[in-house]
């Protein structure tokens, strides 16, 4: 029985001790489970640069937000995927989230390409089990809202490039127009008018943008 070492990276501590007390307690027939912990966003970057000169963690968790401290900008287990891509590629990552929106989870899968995704509200002892052993033996695992939210985007025939994305993101949490120029590489005049033609190809140019938000995050953009 070998052991297999995970980095569960999460500003939750006690979400961090249930994953390590359900894992380590699960009596796997190959593998005997050592789970180690960092809760921010340093502490993991750290754990897993440091992993790349002794030996690689078999499996990374991450949660997508970390607290952001200070006056910084805020940083994500989104940036640690894609660090431990290039510095641990041989380590296998699944996201563990309160996230199941349809843009958080194909973006994630696009820039991290990662071995699972788990909605936190549907983590439990069973699925923990089966995620390890779906991910050592025959990754993909998605717990079933992430399924949804990948087969939503999958089936829908629209086409957006990233900058449409952003808009949209954007305007579902509530980001005014003006003030998009600090997260999209777009001038003001080029946003509004990228939002009128969005507004175009979602059936709704006469309407507000709440109609927008509605009818994107209907077919499974946000």
């Amino acid at each position: 029985m070998r052991p297999l070492n995970i980095l569960a990276i999460d500003d939750h501590e006690m979400t961090m001790i249930g994953y390590k007390y359900i894992l380590e307690g699960i009596d796997f027939k190959e593998y005997k489970v050592h789970l180690d912990t960092a809760n921010t966003f340093e502490l993991g970057k750290a754990k897993i640069e440091a992993s790349a000169n002794s030996f690689a963690y078999d499996i990374i968790l991450l949660d997508v937000q970390l607290t952001a401290f200070g006056e910084g900008v805020p940083h994500t287990g989104e940036e640690l995927g894609v660090l431990a891509r290039k510095v641990v590629p041989e380590s296998k990552i699944v996201f563990m989230s309160s996230f199941s929106d349809s843009y958080r989870i194909n973006s994630i899968l696009k820039t991290v390409n990662p071995e699972g995704y788990m909605v936190k509200t549907e983590i439990d002892n069973k699925s923990l089990e089966a995620m390890i052993t779906t991910v050592m033996y025959s990754p993909p695992y998605y717990t079933q809202k992430a399924l949804v939210a990948i087969r939503k985007k999958m089936s829908n025939d629209i086409t957006l490039d990233e900058n449409d994305k952003k808009i949209l993101y954007h305007l579902s949490i509530g980001t005014k127009t003006k003030n998009m120029i600090e997260h999209i590489s777009l001038s003001l005049p080029g946003i509004e008018n990228r939002k009128r033609q969005l507004k175009v190809i979602f059936g709704v140019e006469r309407q507000n943008d709440q109609a927008l938000i509605t009818e994107a995050r209907n077919r499974g953009f946000i």
